[in-house]
């Protein structure tokens, strides 16, 4: 079976069309799974024009139920022009990015689509009254009202979540608790082994203040909050230490003895995986009820329009995707038959699958 594998094409004047353009180039993708883009196909006709190359011959459609999956096919999300000024976010590619993302979300919902894959948006011209979010995370954690979820950055050497994502610098300290922690770590065992397959997943956690804390000399946080977490979860029998200070861990490589990292927040995380990362890393929401990723970057205006943008992040994206819907699917049916025998397996965080 191929699954089904929603693109959105984010803001249309970044680099999000042009990656999506040169993943659909290769036609070997075909094999894989059937990809389904939402946006317009003006969009990918005036970027072909623009690089002198052949327009992407999509099946284009206004719903997934008039497709027939024969080959790139494209969900026409809006009627109206949409002016491509390639580095210059407008108000338009804004409207249009969430009108994208909102169709393939509902799709999604609607069990139309088996995963999204998102590209790039602009944080701040997406803003409207359907979208006020920090991100993409945080939108799809309230459309499919989740009460948490986990930002998750992978590739094939290295894995980072996070305590908290997108908070201004002088909030993170009062949102690191305990119990945060705990959450957190739990939304990260259960991915790790129901969409990993780790059976039993080693994690390091770092601290929060330069040389995590030095024993309380440079900031308390790590003895009052941080060590007791890391405590609890060992209770529990879980493979999980720490605190380590980021900058020595990342640097003396010891995440290569870990299957992830738990950050305290987004750079801390998210600076060191992008420079060891960039180009294969894929950004993956866990601790949602579907499947969603995306490359690892922005929209790129710097060098939208160029024809130089790597497609490497998306693909990676697309791939794990995939992956990630067939453990589910056959973590499902695993589960299905072990409770006909009476036998339910319970998640590393002790929860049962259901």
């Amino acid at each position: 079976m191929k699954f089904r594998i929603g693109l959105t094409i984010g803001d249309a004047n970044g680099i999000g069309p042009e990656i999506i353009y040169k993943l659909l180039s290769d036609e070997r993708l075909l094999d894989l799974c059937t990809p389904i883009v939402y946006g317009h196909a003006d969009v990918f006709e005036t970027l072909a024009e623009r690089a002198g190359d052949a327009a992407i011959s999509f099946q284009v459609a206004r719903t997934t139920e008039h497709l027939e999956f024969k080959k790139p096919s494209l969900i026409t999300c809006w009627d109206e022009d949409l002016p491509i000024t390639p580095g210059q976010p407008t108000k338009a590619s804004g409207r249009a990015a969430l009108l994208s993302l909102q169709r393939a979300s509902a799709d999604l919902k609607a069990g139309l689509l088996d995963a999204i894959v998102t590209a790039p948006i602009d944080k701040e011209n997406i803003q409207a009254p359907g979208f006020n979010f920090p991100g993409h995370t945080e939108f799809l954690a309230a459309f499919f009202g989740v009460p948490d979820n986990l930002m998750l950055l992978t590739s094939d050497t290295l894995r980072v979540a996070l305590v908290t994502g997108h908070v201004p610098i002088r909030d993170i300290a009062s949102r690191i608790t305990v119990e945060a922690i705990l959450r957190k770590a739990a939304l990260l065992l259960d991915s790790l082994h129901l969409d990993f397959q780790i059976a039993k997943p080693r994690i390091a956690v770092l601290g929060l203040n330069p040389h995590a804390g030095d024993r309380g000399l440079i900031g308390k946080e790590e003895q009052d909050i941080i060590i007791p977490a890391v405590k609890q979860l060992k209770a529990k029998g879980h493979l999980v230490f720490g605190p380590y200070p980021a900058d020595g861990f990342f640097a003396n490589q010891q995440y290569t003895q870990f299957d992830a990292v738990l950050a305290m927040y987004h750079d801390q995380g998210l600076i060191p995986f992008k420079s060891l990362a960039f180009h294969d890393g894929v950004n993956f929401t866990a601790g949602l009820p579907v499947v969603r990723t995306s490359p690892d970057h922005g929209t790129a205006y710097d060098i939208a329009g160029q024809g130089i943008a790597r497609e490497d992040s998306i693909r990676q994206a697309l791939y794990l995707a995939i992956d990630v819907v067939r453990r589910r699917q056959e973590s499902t049916d695993l589960t299905a038959n072990r409770m006909e025998t009476g036998s339910l397996p319970k998640t590393p965080s002790g929860r049962s699958k259901r």
